[in-house]
């Protein structure tokens, strides 16, 4: 049950402040949902994550990629402007994780935050669920993974070191360019790297592990940025990185095409031959195992790339045997009941 905001919050007005570029042309619509359950299982075996939790519905960032698009429709809302500027809040995710974890069924499982939308736009200023939530990872010490391209996330330094040092946690900054003209183009919405990049360096000098995901990979248009992105993201203190094949399936190809067509007229055409020769042929494949990937001798050039870099810069060389969960339930009476150390 969505209920809907007369007068939403305005996260400019927050002391946590975040505004890039110029008003959006579609008006703003927050919608407060009580939700049945937060924790998602995830089952594709392209993900490095089992489980995950979306604290929003929707997306202010408004990347025309946002792979994320399609799920806006089943609240009956568009996948366009709908997408960006009609956001959900649940408004109880933080109580429902911790009913989770109160659960003798949870043995402590990495959660990622988050699956689909960032878990730190705008709303997150005013809103503070995702804190919330962290928090509540922290007092169960769950292990972390979250992943964003909001500046905001400096605001939780404290709880994510509190993490860092009772947990497992891990922050990827998404950041698929380093030319700011150019994201703005693409992710019109979203900080701009140079924002990203400093809050990654804020976290790697707090002692918080820290990494990039050069995500999407969109071949003839940042694919000449890739070295760029990781030489830097290594400066600000990054020890992992990964990549993701741009994917368009339904209605984002329908989002995406026209603005890289608006942005790049005389681009955009072999922008899609490139992924289209990737793809063997079609634009996007869903099959778990190539989805996020590509194939032939382009693709192999750039995972070559990708990788050799990694390896020049010490990125991914402190990858390890996955560790026993640090998951701890508080000492209550309820958990007396529970053989769960």
């Amino acid at each position: 049950m969505l209920t809907r905001v007369e007068n939403p919050p305005n996260p400019w007005h927050s002391q946590h402040q975040e505004w890039v570029g110029p008003p959006p042309p579609a008006r703003l619509q927050v919608y407060e949902e009580r939700a049945r359950s937060i924790v998602v299982e995830n089952r594709s075996p392209d993900v490095g994550f089992g489980f995950s939790i979306n604290p929003y519905r929707g997306c202010f960032h408004g990347c025309s990629y946002c792979y994320a698009r399609p799920t806006h429709q089943y609240l009956d809302f568009g996948a366009g402007t709908d997408f960006e500027r009609k956001i959900v809040v649940k408004v109880n995710a933080p109580e429902l994780l911790r009913e989770r974890f109160l659960k003798p069924s949870w043995r402590g499982d990495l959660i990622a935050l988050s699956g689909n939308t960032d878990c730190y736009q705008p709303l997150e200023a005013t809103y503070g669920i995702t804190r919330r939530i962290l928090e509540v990872c922290a007092e169960f010490r769950n292990p972390v993974a979250v992943i964003t391209k909001a500046a905001l996330i400096r605001r939780d330094v404290d709880v994510l070191c509190e993490l860092a040092r009772r947990a497992q946690l891990s922050v990827s900054f998404s950041i698929p360019f380093v030319d700011e003209w150019m994201a703005r183009q693409i992710e019109p919405y979203a900080p701009s790297p140079d924002m990203r990049f400093g809050a990654m360096r804020v976290l790697a000098e707090a002692g918080i592990p820290v990494g990039v995901a050069v995500a999407p990979l969109i071949p003839g248009l940042n694919d000449s940025q890739v070295t760029a992105i990781l030489e830097r993201a290594r400066d600000c203190g990054a020890r992992s990185a990964f990549k993701i094949l741009l994917r368009l399936p339904a209605e984002v190809k329908d989002v995406f095409i026209p603005r890289l067509r608006r942005s790049y007229p005389g681009r955009s055409k072999r922008v899609l031959n490139a992924l289209k020769e990737m793809r063997g042929g079609a634009l996007y494949t869903a099959q778990f195992g190539s989805r996020m990937r590509g194939r032939g001798h382009r693709w192999k050039a750039l995972e070559d790339l990708f990788e050799v870099t990694c390896r020049r810069l010490g990125l991914n060389a402190r990858r390890t045997e996955e560790e026993p969960t640090t998951f701890r339930r508080p000492c209550t009476q309820l958990s007396l009941l529970d053989p769960t150390p």
